[in-house]
């Protein structure tokens, strides 16, 4: 319950604290910290297996988001100076799997770590990130990935919206268009169709949205109705500029439009920073890590983390043994196994 409260619902320790002086049970802030990182220890098997299954995803989102760990050891050759809290989710076989990384690196560099576990045989997998060169890692000899860039944030839509006051018209066409393609995504989900079939769908009705788009934009400069230094024309150019990882929706199934499930994802951490402003050491952000990875990865499962947890901790040397059985969406099967086989004993 005290992760759960503190990585699920973003309660502080101290918080917590108040919380037991309340009800007559004085109880410190070390005392909750004891307690989950005792139990990081059992729960290791668990993350590193997610770790390893969201290697073999077909699609794998990443972003970062800003985070402060007030006992950071540093290398003197170590220049960067900012940390940040890296999202990472994977999508494939029906599943999704949420990751989360504190330290100086960016999510690009822990998404190149991640794919070394990645099966040789496998494809190559979908990568969805903003349009910032840092989102691009590189990857050892053999690892392919497919980019895609996010539609609706980085500086593509948003830099449209940012400027619409000045250029109101030119705005909303292109904010029309984008919502042309988002309003047939949603339609092709509602038709319940097979894996193939939504990019023969997006092919059909968003590829002829995008290309009026993609003629629109050029002729902007071609014709010489925008400046391309104005807020209209850098808005423009970007989005000419990175086209091609934007429309792979068009071309790739399962490629989606937009990273906004690891937006959502990096919510968990906003709230963290915003409740408790910081981890004290960089041991206390991987207990965090790993605590958020799972809590967030039984939500987008359907799974209750609550449950999950309690189970993973009462059977600590199963789990080590075969982690791959104490997932958050087969768990339950195995636990039933365990049962059959006591009674049948």
């Amino acid at each position: 319950m005290i992760a759960q409260l503190k990585y699920g619902g973003g309660t502080p320790f101290y918080r917590l604290e108040q919380l037991q002086r309340q009800l007559g049970i004085p109880l410190p802030a070390a005392t909750p910290w004891e307690v989950v990182e005792e139990a990081d220890e059992l729960l290791k098997p668990a993350r590193d297996e997610l770790i390893r299954q969201a290697a073999q995803g077909e699609v794998v989102h990443n972003d970062d988001t800003s985070m402060r760990v007030l006992r950071l050891v540093r290398e003197v050759s170590d220049e960067r100076t900012r940390v940040f809290t890296s999202g990472i989710v994977s999508t494939g076989q029906s599943r999704k799997i949420a990751l989360y990384f504190t330290g100086r690196q960016h999510a690009v560099k822990n998404l190149a770590e991640l794919l070394q576990q990645r099966a040789q045989q496998a494809s190559a997998p979908i990568q969805m990130c903003g349009v910032l060169s840092h989102n691009v890692p590189k990857l050892p000899a053999g690892v392919e990935i497919l980019l895609a860039n996010c539609l609706a944030h980085g500086n593509g839509r948003r830099q449209f919206v940012e400027v619409a006051a000045n250029f109101p018209d030119q705005c909303r066409y292109v904010l029309e268009m984008v919502g042309q393609v988002y309003g047939q995504d949603a339609e092709a989900r509602e038709r319940s169709l097979t894996p193939d079939e939504p990019l023969q769908f997006h092919q059909a009705h968003s590829g002829p949205v995008m290309e009026q788009l993609h003629h629109w934009l050029e002729a902007q400069f071609a014709e010489r109705k925008t400046e391309p230094n104005s807020g209209l024309g850098k808005a423009i150019t970007y989005l000419l500029r990175h086209w091609k990882a934007l429309t792979l929706f068009l071309r790739k199934a399962g490629t989606p439009l937009d990273n906004n499930l690891v937006e959502r994802a990096l919510k968990r951490a906003v709230l963290h920073r915003k409740n408790a402003l910081f981890y004290r050491t960089l041991n206390g952000a991987q207990v965090g890590d790993l605590f958020m990875s799972l809590i967030h990865t039984c939500q987008l499962c359907g799974a209750n983390s609550f449950a999950y947890m309690i189970e993973l901790q009462r059977h600590p040397q199963e789990l080590a043994i075969s982690p791959a059985e104490w997932m958050p969406w087969n768990y339950r099967e195995t636990l039933d196994r365990i049962v059959s086989l006591s009674d049948s004993a």
